[in-house]
């Protein structure tokens, strides 16, 4: 693997910079490189908010990114903003809870997840939706093995969060389950 670069993007409060650093977090656990370089406008919860993390077995000469090999976009937006930047034989995942929009680009993949439905529905909390959206990613390519995240969670959640564990687990769970289902139907 040369290496991997994620971007995540979406609204402030929605986890992007959190899921991002688990995915940081869970790469360092691999013996993996890695840089986690978040960007966030003034504004607390609403505001635009990405981070880029570069994950790689070598040395990162820089951590700029200019074509992801991976982008997630949590909301139109952001979708807006990186579905032209994927790189070829890219992956774009999609919350498709928030996005109705689709891509006309034939040259990466796009893995529609809906991210926010399906947090509500799983644990009536849609700050979960992050998380259904990482392991949706994880799944469609396996950066790091999801139970390395589990672990990461579990060391890294912030203790004001701390009650939400089991939730982000099951929320781990059913984005892989959904990544598989999509999958398995473009196959």
């Amino acid at each position: 693997m040369p290496q991997d670069e994620v971007v995540f993007a979406g609204f402030g409060g929605q986890g992007v910079l959190f899921a991002g650093q688990l995915l940081a977090y869970a790469a360092m656990d691999e013996g993996k490189h890695v840089t986690w370089i978040p960007s966030y406008g003034p504004e607390m919860r609403g505001g635009t908010a990405n981070c880029t993390v570069v994950v790689s077995d070598r040395p990162i000469g820089a951590p700029l990114v200019r074509h992801p090999s991976v982008a997630l976009a949590f909301n139109k937006p952001s979708f807006d903003k990186y579905e032209p930047l994927v790189a070829a034989q890219g992956l774009l995942v999609v919350n498709s809870s928030l996005v109705e929009q689709t891509s006309a680009r034939t040259d990466m993949a796009i893995l529609p997840v809906p991210g926010t439905t399906e947090a509500e529905t799983l644990v009536g909390n849609i700050r979960v939706a992050n998380i259904i959206l990482l392991a949706a990613m994880l799944t469609a390519r396996p950066i790091v093995p999801l139970e390395t995240v589990s672990k990461a969670l579990e060391e890294h959640l912030p203790e004001h969060r701390r009650h939400m564990l089991a939730d982000n687990r099951r929320a781990l769970a059913r984005g892989a389950e959904i990544a598989a289902e999509v999958l398995a139907g473009v196959s």
